[in-house]
């Protein structure tokens, strides 16, 4: 365990040095103000509108983001350091290879959720301040739900980037590796669903088709938040198909599955991995 903290605060810092914590909260800060405040200007407006249009907006645009940097800050988490020769080094101590695995996670877990917490809470202390005829108890209530899932989702694609970190013997295949991720859960599998559904002409079982989004850590996490937000009609698209899901514990027990079953697959490649 001492092992494992020693790793965890080591990245932490070298995210410090890196100004990882400073850029990413700048990005989700600017990104989440600009839409609480100007989300609705083609309509017209200007200005904060509510709660439920904010969290679907947010949850919308951290899909694509959180994934994105989640990904480039793990890609090169073994490889990397292979390749910058401070692997030995690393593994001359009395560390085995699993606690030095789960302590960059646990590193980079506390940079992308600190960045997350400051980033996203920056809109919701705008709402509290600014905002007139605020119920602050159902605010706090919807910011959190979406910023605790949003940090779980980065978790995800953290343990996936060290998938292709762990896999790959060059940085910049580990780089392509992550992107191809990114695009297959983010962008294709939702077109690819659609266009199965499409090909099949409804012959496919309707009750296995929502269970079928549970293969895509990013549809549970927007079905988290959007499924979640009562008078919200937003829920279009693939993410229909999960409208009769039960969106209680459930959904939050898939999505910690996404956690571990990715972080036990890159240990397993790592332990195997010859340096």
């Amino acid at each position: 365990m001492n092992s494992i903290r020693y790793i965890a605060q080591k990245e932490f810092r070298d995210g410090l040095r890196n100004r990882w914590i400073l850029a990413i909260t700048l990005v989700f800060a600017l990104l989440s103000l600009g839409i609480t405040w100007f989300g609705a200007a083609a309509s017209g407006q200007v200005g904060f509108t509510s709660i439920p249009a904010t969290i679907a907006s947010l949850t919308s645009l951290a899909s694509f983001l959180i994934p994105l940097i989640a990904l480039l800050i793990a890609y090169d988490a073994i490889v990397g350091e292979e390749e910058g020769g401070t692997l030995l080094l690393l593994l001359a101590y009395p560390i085995s290879r699993g606690e030095l695995l789960v302590g960059k996670f646990c590193g980079h877990a506390l940079i992308l959720g600190l960045a997350a917490l400051a980033g996203f809470g920056s809109a919701a202390l705008a709402i509290g301040l600014f905002a007139e005829g605020i119920n602050l108890m159902e605010m706090s209530l919807a910011f959190g739900r979406f910023v605790f899932s949003s940090m779980l989702l980065g978790w995800v694609f953290l343990a996936m980037g060290y998938i292709a970190s762990a896999k790959v013997a060059e940085k910049s295949r580990a780089a392509g590796l992550a992107l191809a991720i990114w695009f297959l859960f983010v962008l294709v599998f939702d077109l690819s669903l659609l266009a199965f559904l499409a090909i099949s002409q409804g012959k496919l079982s309707p009750e296995l088709l929502p269970w079928l989004l549970m293969l895509n850590p990013a549809d549970i996490y927007r079905l988290i938040n959007l499924t979640a937000l009562d008078g919200f009609g937003g829920v279009s698209g693939v993410l229909a198909l999960g409208s009769d899901l039960p969106v209680s514990d459930g959904l939050w027990w898939v999505l910690l599955g996404w956690i571990a079953i990715p972080l036990s697959l890159a240990r397993w490649l790592f332990s195997r991995r010859t340096i």
